[in-house]
């Protein structure tokens, strides 16, 4: 059986941008607010939920990211074609 990942993320164009929303999650903001404020990706409307997706499906840097994750914890900025990612493992 394939494993199954779950995962919400904030999708940026900038390293700046998405190391600011760090410290504002470090200081107890929201993720789920967040994303939906300032996420590029069409998840934001959904608090930046991905849903569930099995291995392989997203691209090898997000899921590398994700992967190192333990449930709950978030990630530094991840850099891919589409932009900087801070992705959250559910």
């Amino acid at each position: 059986m394939t494993q199954r990942l779950k995962a919400q993320h904030i999708l940026v164009n900038h390293e700046y941008e998405a190391r600011d929303l760090i410290r504002k999650l470090e200081q107890g903001e929201s993720f789920e607010k967040l994303a939906r404020d300032f996420s590029n990706c069409a998840s934001s409307k959904n608090d930046g939920h991905l849903g569930e997706f099995p291995r392989g499906r997203m691209i090898p840097a997000f899921e590398k990211a994700l992967l190192k994750l333990e449930i709950g914890q978030c990630s530094s900025p991840v850099k891919t074609q589409f932009g900087y990612h801070i992705i959250k493992r559910l």
